[in-house]
């Protein structure tokens, strides 16, 4: 039987793939690609096991792997000590049946100490529970076990609560892990509920030991083996083996568990596969944080259209550009229009300089919004230079909006990415009113001095001009003949004399001008308008991009990177 079991614990423990320590590197590699991915994204208490996890294979992978740490871990009274101490040969750690027993744990080492105590210190076995089995004396006998360090762990069920948390951490650093139990508590509840069913990713570097076996008949010894396997299967871990043993010299004595530690120790694989299994947990219990692939370009250009639309409100685009189109109407008229008048006209505010929207005269791309003044400004208008505090219904349209972007962006997602995204896309938000400030001001959206208004100004200072002549000349022929003077002899166009066309054409002409050039400015006043809310818009979208859509696309491009770094911590990837 014993060869039977020796055997079964060979082909457990003999690993499915080569692993070398290249390849585990590479693993731990990506894990800690996937953390500086999620860092910040995803909550900490999930990411906590993970850190642990790429810190102690840092650690372990500096130290000794010529040495292989195995614990007997242990109810009180399974006999794990008088285990200990038999392998051991000495008494080495405290033998009892009453609780507590000591909460430190006690190291064996085959060979010698020096090279195993950067291990013990790692693994933090005081110096003064360190001993060492090998001796000359030995000859060969102990050198199979070479290699071997062995703890004898404190009591997982101690009523100290310090001694549980110390099994605790110590299973979490250790390369093999030796349950013992016994033929009155292998059924125990607490060790498989609380320690066996956890890991069921360590199968290949965990040992079940039914220790105290002499003390049964042959016959009810294999029922409790059989009986014992089955728990096994019902934890999730049918291919760990399991070892009946005794402390004492009588059948089945050490032999199996002393031949599955040589085979251990020589293959010098222990502590990768250890290694390699939190790797693996780790992997299954982050695997729900990444899902199908997401495109970064995900979000959705309805709800960014929408973002813009509440951000142009916001920057105040419609009241700039409204009073672009009534100032384009005033001066395109002020030049265009009949000269004698366009004094009158000046006594008329210019619209957009009666928002202090100061338009210089001087040059082709006047600046709408040089000189803005805010504290004289209307509170609709701020915007262009210095955003105000927005109203009620304003927040209320930019957070919703907001709102659907990261919706959008974050359908596709794993739930626990989802506030992820909504926290980035608020997290420039306080940034806003600033950058829609710069953006409207410093956009180019001067009206300037198109030459068709100057031709036509001029036009009418030519017909102006005329009237001028023609009313002049008809007041000097009035006044010759008043005077009693020969009067003046007028040329005649047709059968009118030329002063009285000149003067009536002229002011006939001037209105003519005026009125076709009235439909004109209605329409290039539209455009103007229109081309100056196409472009404060463009720079409203910048805005958008830049303070709402980048951040939710960088989360999007830390979870491709997450995902990518996943699929290579996977085992199946390694």
């Amino acid at each position: 039987m014993s060869g039977g079991l020796v055997s079964r614990m060979r082909d457990a423990l003999a690993p499915s793939r080569t692993l070398d320590a290249d390849s585990l590197l590479r693993r731990v590699e990506s894990l800690r690609r996937f953390l500086r991915a999620v860092d910040g994204l995803l909550p900490q208490e999930r990411l906590a096991g993970a850190h642990t996890v790429v810190e102690r294979a840092d650690a372990r992978l500096a130290l000794s792997r010529e040495h292989t740490v195995v614990a007997l871990a242990g109810s009180t009274g399974s006999g794990k000590s008088s285990l200990f101490n038999a392998l051991a040969g000495f008494a080495l750690s405290q033998v009892g049946m009453r609780r507590p027993t000591t909460g430190a744990a006690h190291a064996c080492v085959w060979g010698t100490l020096a090279g195993a105590n950067a291990l013990l210190d790692w693994v933090g076995v005081l110096p003064r529970h360190r001993f060492v089995r090998e001796s000359p004396l030995d000859g060969d006998d102990q050198s199979a076990l070479r290699g071997l360090v062995l703890l004898d762990l404190p009591d997982f069920d101690s009523v100290q609560r310090a001694h549980a948390t110390e099994v605790d951490r110590l299973l979490g650093l250790v390369d093999l892990i030796v349950w013992v139990v016994d033929p009155q508590k292998y059924a125990d509840r607490t060790v498989h509920e609380a320690y066996l069913q956890k890991l069921k990713t360590h199968a290949g570097v965990t040992v079940v030991v039914l220790n105290q076996a002499d003390r049964l008949a042959p016959d009810d010894q294999r029922a409790v083996v059989d009986d014992l396997r089955r728990l096994l299967v019902e934890d999730g871990l049918p291919e760990v083996p399991v070892v009946a043993t005794s402390a004492l010299q009588h059948v089945p004595g050490l032999t199996p568990l002393r031949g599955q530690l040589e085979q251990t120790v020589a293959k010098r694989e222990a502590a990768l596969l250890r290694l390699s299994a939190d790797v693996d947990a780790t992997a299954e219990r982050l695997g729900e944080l990444v899902g199908p692939a997401v495109a970064e370009d995900v979000v959705d250009r309805a709800a960014v259209a929408a973002l813009v639309d509440a951000f142009a409100v916001m920057a105040g685009v419609p009241a700039v550009a409204e009073a672009t189109e009534r100032a384009y109407r005033h001066r395109a008229t002020g030049m265009t229009g009949w000269p004698l008048l366009r004094g009158l006209r000046r006594l008329r505010p210019d619209p957009l300089r009666r928002l202090h929207l100061d338009l210089p005269s001087a040059g082709p791309t006047d600046g709408l919004l040089d000189g803005l003044r805010k504290e004289d400004a209307p509170t609709q208008i701020l915007p262009a230079t210095s955003v105000p505090d927005p109203d009620a219904a304003q927040r209320a349209a930019v957070k919703l909006a907001v709102r659907q972007v990261a919706d959008h962006a974050a359908a596709a997602l794993p739930e626990p990415w989802r506030p992820g995204v909504v926290d980035a896309a608020r997290s420039r938000l306080d940034d806003v009113p600033d950058a829609l400030d710069s953006a409207v001001a410093g956009a180019d959206l001067g009206i300037g001095t198109p030459i068709w208004w100057r031709l036509a100004g001029f036009a009418q200072w030519l017909v102006t001009l005329a009237a001028g002549i023609g009313l002049g000349w008809l007041i000097t022929g009035y006044a010759v003949r008043a005077l009693g003077l020969p009067a003046l002899d007028y040329p005649d166009v047709g059968t009118t004399p030329l002063p009285t066309v000149l003067f009536l054409g002229g002011l006939l002409t001037g209105a003519l001008l005026a009125l076709i050039a009235r439909p004109v400015i209605a329409y290039a006043a539209r455009r103007a308008r229109r081309r100056v809310d196409r472009m404060l818009r463009a720079e409203v979208t910048t805005v958008a991009r830049r303070h709402v859509v980048s951040p939710v696309r960088e989360v999007l491009q830390s979870y491709a990177r997450a995902r990518e770094a996943m699929a290579l911590a996977r085992s199946d990837h390694a």
